[in-house]
């Protein structure tokens, strides 16, 4: 399993090197990686994959209602 602080610092610098000056971080990455998921799964299984005991909280990291686009994030190779 990756350290906290380690993907922290693996995401900080990805993001630096593709010219991301947005500040990103391993919530920023979980939320786009929800988001992306929902585009074809379904809310029950996106709680199963991010560990959620309640759909509630995989709702909370669902992106698609804000006007924020993933183009910077897919920019990101890890």
């Amino acid at each position: 399993m990756l350290p906290q602080a380690n993907a922290y610092a693996m995401i900080r610098r990805r993001a630096a090197a593709a010219g991301i000056k947005t500040k990103l971080g391993n919530r920023s990455s979980r939320a786009t990686g929800i988001t992306a998921y929902f585009v074809g799964g379904t809310l029950e299984k996106d709680a199963a994959m991010a560990n959620h005991a309640s759909t509630r909280t995989t709702q909370l990291y669902d992106l698609r209602r804000d006007e924020v686009s993933l183009d910077g994030v897919e920019r990101i190779v890890i």
